[in-house]
């Protein structure tokens, strides 16, 4: 048991005495790890291009697809079935889970963490509109990611159009989010799952999202925003603070009903305008 100095008189077992049980626990968490130790050596069956670059000291486990120029550093993991394209650099320590898919000219920094079947460096979707039909833009730009950050299952991270898309030192991402081409992410900002983020938004440090939020293209939003689930972000974010949007959940009449209401507001909020004119009128 971890608790605080000024419980430890109620326990009546055993107990570790700390300042911050939940971080602690965090710090004992990994004594306990599925994950084995790691076993330099490359499978029999990965496919590893002529040019590519693989420290010694790292796993390359069955069936992994490594591209021309890339560089995999020293300590790093890639599970079975993962695909690092062309020109990538996968930093050291870094872990790549099994059924990745890592683009071409895409950038991992030191001891990033990506779970499997996440996508990182495909095109961002940009199209112009001709003759009631969609031309294709093409993405040039590649996948920045810093030192620490960790990726959930199943994330699509797109690259950008021109620029690099960019997650910075820290970030913690969620299984199943989304990050269109050329977001920012700003340090140490963790997002929770089914999050959608459109493209050229920057997202500042420190943030938390929590899980379904939207967040519209080419914002910005502030450092040490926190944002509620299923909050739709429309406008750009320019003060720290708690923000929310969206009505709580209430039996579905109750619900219809209100939706009559909300639709009613303007012409309610004349009235009511009109009514305190009127009022102000008569006491003068």
């Amino acid at each position: 048991m971890l608790v605080k100095p000024e419980l430890a008189d109620q326990v009546t077992g055993i107990a570790l005495v700390v300042q911050d049980p939940y971080l602690a626990y965090a710090t004992l968490s990994k004594l306990f790890d599925w994950r084995r130790p790691l076993q330099p050596r490359v499978d029999a069956t990965a496919v590893i291009a002529s040019s590519a670059s693989v420290d010694s000291s790292a796993e390359i486990s069955a069936h992994v697809v490594i591209g021309e120029h890339a560089h995999i550093a020293a300590g790093v993991f890639i599970g079975a079935n993962s695909v690092i394209g062309d020109h990538c650099i996968i930093g050291a320590d870094s872990r790549i889970e099994s059924g990745v898919n890592i683009y071409p000219d895409v950038h991992l920094g030191d001891r990033v963490i990506v779970h499997s079947g996440t996508v990182i460096g495909a095109d961002g979707f940009g199209f112009a509109p001709y003759q009631k039909r969609w031309v294709k833009i093409y993405q040039s730009g590649g996948v920045r990611i810093a030192d620490d950050v960790e990726i959930g299952a199943g994330v699509t991270i797109d690259r950008g159009a021109l620029s690099p898309t960019v997650i910075e030192k820290g970030v913690k991402l969620d299984n199943q989010i989304q990050i269109a081409h050329n977001v920012v992410i700003g340090e140490d900002t963790a997002i929770a799952g089914c999050t959608g983020i459109a493209g050229s938004s920057k997202i500042g440090k420190r943030c938390t999202i929590a899980g379904m939020v939207g967040i519209t293209g080419h914002l910005e939003i502030a450092d040490n925003t926190h944002i509620t689930a299923m909050s739709l972000v429309s406008k750009s974010i320019t003060q720290a603070g708690a923000y929310s949007s969206g009505t709580g959940l209430e039996p579905h009449q109750q619900w219809k009903r209100n939706v009559v209401r909300f639709k009613q507001l303007d012409e309610l909020a004349k009235r009511v305008k009109l009514l305190e004119q009127a009022q102000t009128d008569k006491t003068e």
